[in-house]
């Protein structure tokens, strides 16, 4: 069965379970047979130039007028009814990542230094695919709304402890000198209608590089709201990373706010 769309207008959600859940459960003959099979990882494609007039946007161009939430490096739209989840590096204190939630889907966001001339999203996609792979699930490069993006089929145990996968969309902008990467989960990442209030809030992003230099892939360190009423914390998981990591099946502490 197909899972995911060909395109920004051919995709479906066949595999997605009736009830909308993020795992879709394979049968057993489905796992043994993805057991002796090798994974499956897509050749990579040239992104090519995109086009940013409508965002992500560098601080420095002419950003459209609006509410936006100050996160140091990355300023996003205020949406209403949407959840903020920082993850933070836990022996630095450094916030890593942000996860907004909408409508029950979820977008992660991290913004990287990247070279003055050259993107750096074609190596990241070639590296994340083959990540995924590794860990037993596969990968559908793919043409979407920010350029070249990655369709992913993540490994998951469900509660019944049989094996499945969860689909997640891994998109990226290349911007002035620095890189934008989003991860799309949740009924999001495998339908159109429900992903396009994610999109939107990414595509309205501001991303503040600032002017000191800065190695390829050193992370945008992010910073909690200025608003901090309501946030809590959650306890760390056991061995979390001490630096931020392109894996995408890694995640570390988080806080959550409310807006």
């Amino acid at each position: 069965m197909a899972l995911f769309r060909r395109g920004a207008k051919g995709r479906t959600a066949e595999d997605e379970t009736a009830t909308g859940t993020d795992a879709v459960e394979d049968t057993a003959d489905t796992a043994t047979d993805a057991a002796e099979a090798p994974a499956e990882v897509a050749q990579p494609a040239t992104a090519g130039p995109v086009d940013r007039s409508a965002g992500p946007w560098d601080e420095s161009e002419d950003v459209p007028a609006g509410p936006r939430v100050d996160l140091g490096a990355l300023r996003l739209p205020g949406v209403h009814g949407m959840e903020l989840r920082m993850e933070i590096d836990k022996k630095s204190g450094t916030v890593t990542a942000v996860g907004v939630t909408l409508d029950g889907s979820t977008l992660q966001m991290q913004a990287f230094a990247a070279p003055r001339t050259d993107g750096i999203w074609d190596e990241i996609r070639e590296e994340i695919g083959a990540s995924v792979g590794k860990q037993g699930g596969a990968v559908d490069d793919v043409p979407g709304p920010f350029g070249r993006e990655l369709l992913a089929r993540l490994p998951v145990r469900t509660p019944e402890g049989r094996t499945g996968h969860r689909p997640a969309r891994f998109v990226g902008v290349d911007g002035p000198r620095w890189f934008l990467r989003g991860v799309i989960t949740g009924r999001a990442a495998v339908d159109e209608e429900a992903a396009t209030r994610l999109e939107d809030l990414f595509r309205r992003t501001v991303v503040v590089r600032g002017t000191e230099a800065r190695a390829p892939r050193d992370l945008l360190a992010l910073t909690l709201p200025g608003n901090a009423e309501g946030v809590t914390a959650q306890s760390a998981p056991a061995g979390a990373p001490a630096t931020p990591s392109f894996d995408p099946l890694t995640r570390g502490p988080e806080i959550t706010e409310i807006r």
